[in-house]
């Protein structure tokens, strides 16, 4: 019940904070670098003949293989027409990954040959009828010896397809979860900072390990409210030497 009444006192002075004062969050990152592609994947999805053809753009910056990688199945999947299909067949090879520990083993075995990964991944999407948009990007991710990486391709494709549909992610860290009225409160509260034209998509993780209060991230901003964090700085306070001189 402690905890609970820490959760409760904490979200009314989140609520006030950040709606006076929402460039008090910390931890913003610029979105204004662009996204290498993979060469070899700009060599697939390239197409023959680019004249006035609509230029598309990533709506967000990815970094890292695995970002460079979903942007550039983002990229074809727009100009497809076949941004959802995809990314729900993504997320299908995804959980069955989780399900299958056979599965899961062969897609970290980086001793399999280049070929036998290939032919299981044909087989794969064979049976499970996916699009070729879809089979021919996991064939490129499985000659490349990248299928380890699917879960965190996954996660960064979502990602896009999210800021595509204008769809923002906030992710609130309790140590228990938010009753309904408090997760409600609080996703009105993001909506307002937010502003229209965007959809929040609140989601609750549960973390211990902060003791009380709630963290909140959205929109590559950080807002750390919880006992952990506090008790640190208070720890810091009391460690700093007193200039008696100041008094």
């Amino acid at each position: 019940m402690a905890m609970v009444g820490r959760v409760r006192s904490t979200l009314p002075l989140f609520n006030r904070l950040l709606r006076a004062d929402p460039m008090s969050l910390h931890g913003q990152r610029s979105t204004l670098h662009q996204s290498l592609l993979c060469p070899e994947l700009l060599k697939n999805y390239s197409t023959a003949s680019p004249k006035r053809e609509e230029k598309v753009k990533v709506p967000l910056a990815l970094f890292g293989g695995s970002g460079n990688y979903a942007s550039a199945l983002y990229l074809a999947a727009v100009k497809g027409n076949n941004l959802d299909k995809v990314e729900s067949e993504l997320l299908d090879l995804v959980e069955a990954s989780k399900k299958s520990r056979i599965f899961s083993q062969f897609t970290k075995d980086l001793s399999v040959p280049a070929k036998t990964r290939v032919e299981a991944i044909n087989d794969i999407c064979g049976q499970a009828k996916f699009s070729d948009l879809t089979k021919n990007f996991l064939v490129i991710v499985a000659e490349n010896g990248r299928l380890k990486y699917i879960e965190s391709i996954a996660k960064r494709f979502v990602d896009l397809t999210m800021a595509h549909k204008g769809e923002v992610k906030a992710v609130v860290t309790t140590v228990i979860p938010l009753p309904p009225q408090e997760e409600k409160e609080l996703k009105e509260t993001l909506q307002e900072i937010i502003g229209e034209g965007k959809q929040v998509k609140l989601e609750q993780k549960i973390d211990p390990s902060i003791l009380g209060g709630l963290v909140v991230e959205f929109e590559q901003k950080v807002f750390d409210m919880s006992i952990k964090t506090r008790a640190k700085q208070m720890e810091r306070f009391l460690r700093e030497p007193i200039n008696i001189g100041a008094l």
